[in-house]
């Protein structure tokens, strides 16, 4: 075997940036890290009890390809209420394991070879991957911190040309922090509708906004029959382990994605749906207590390096500060690594998700404060002896 067996798709894949640094953070000891992506939090209780209780109660069959009814049913009026959005649970939803699942599904459903994603940067980082996997071709669009990371409205609607076949938006986003405000995605729903374009919204970090409202995209006038709505549980309800999300979306496009599911997956874990069935019921005021705590973990990180003079707009959403540090001198990707080796904080470097993310690097506060609290420190000492 050789390497001449891989397929060129594959080994073309740039390696994920965020994995190159926690290769080398795992070596070394008294690391504080900024870096995961992660709830610090243990799942809530009774989430947790529901899922043991579906395992010791014997529920530990496959479930249908799109997933319980019972928690597609749940899902439904849980959208319904948030957002005024309706989607028909027994042909609108599908449950996946976890979010990636649901855009490699869509991805798969929508792409053919050679046809165009447009992909507003600074973005998650598997996002083109998962565009080229299926044999697209990422068109990327980079923001700009000078406006709040909002999507180039003038740029996406440049880059539309006759391959183009969908608009992938992550908002609230990783790694910017950045909330999308309706007006802007009306814009992008607009050209949409010009272009006939699917929409593909990933709603990941939907309820975990600091004083302004998430805007769901299905929810916007037109857009519930172009829209693949992309969310889960691993982020609001801290179940990252768990594997469970869910892809809302017109019957047609949730069919095809149900069928690649069945082919490749067959189901999400039962236990987890169990538990995520819980979460939709009662795990509202779990939700309220992280995103509390959350601000207050925001609002310590944002000040400190602002006052180190590393310029950080005010992130609105997701868990992530995304400050410019351009001014001392180094590049994102030197910064990051003397500052692990030298400073012993572990960061993702902001070029590690694409055009727009250059000069800057990503720090998750979704650890403990005092951990928080210790990495500025050190952070601080190192900015000092650049």
């Amino acid at each position: 075997m050789s390497s001449k067996h891989i397929s060129q798709k594959v080994a073309g894949l740039k390696p994920s940036g965020i994995r190159k640094f926690f290769d080398i953070l795992a070596t070394m000891p008294d690391v504080v890290s900024l870096g995961i992506g992660e709830p610090d939090f243990v799942t809530p209780r009774p989430i947790l009890q529901a899922g043991v209780d579906s395992l010791l109660g014997g529920q530990t069959q496959y479930t249908s390809n799109a997933g319980t009814i019972e928690l597609r049913e749940a899902l439904s009026e849980h959208l319904k209420r948030l957002y005024q959005v309706e989607f028909d649970p027994a042909t609108e939803i599908m449950i996946s394991v976890g979010v990636s699942e649901a855009l490699y599904l869509a991805m798969t459903a929508l792409v053919d070879s050679g046809d165009e994603v447009i992909i507003p940067t600074p973005c998650f980082v598997s996002y083109q991957a998962e565009v080229i996997l299926a044999g697209g071709v990422p068109v990327e669009i980079p923001c700009s911190i000078d406006t709040d990371f909002q999507p180039d409205i003038q740029a996406i609607e440049g880059a539309v040309t006759k391959r183009t076949k969908a608009i992938l938006v992550g908002y609230p986003n990783n790694p910017t922090g950045a909330v999308a405000s309706r007006e802007t995605l009306m814009e992008i729903g607009k050209i949409a509708e010009k272009h006939d374009l699917i929409v593909i919204s990933d709603e990941i970090y939907d309820q975990l906004v600091y004083g302004v409202p998430h805007v769901c995209f299905a929810s916007l006038p037109g857009m519930r029959e172009r829209t693949i709505m992309l969310s889960g549980f691993s982020k609001d309800y801290a179940m990252t382990g768990w594997r469970v999300g869910f892809a809302a979306g017109p019957r047609e496009l949730l069919r095809a994605m149900v069928r690649i599911h069945q082919y490749s997956i067959m189901c999400a874990p039962t236990m987890s749906q169990a538990a995520a069935l819980e979460a939709i019921k009662n795990g509202a005021e779990h939700v309220e207590i992280m995103r509390s705590e959350y601000d207050r973990r925001r609002r310590l990180i944002v000040d400190a390096m602002n006052e180190f003079g590393l310029t950080t707009f005010e992130p609105r959403g997701a868990f992530y500060a995304f400050p410019r540090i351009s001014s001392t001198g180094l590049d994102d990707e030197t910064f990051a690594q003397q500052l692990l080796e030298r400073g012993q904080v572990a960061v993702v470097p902001g070029s590690a998700f694409g055009p727009g993310g250059e000069g800057f690097i990503r720090c998750s506060y979704a650890t403990a404060y005092e951990q928080i609290e210790e990495a500025l420190i050190r952070i601080g000492r190192f900015i000092g002896n650049i």
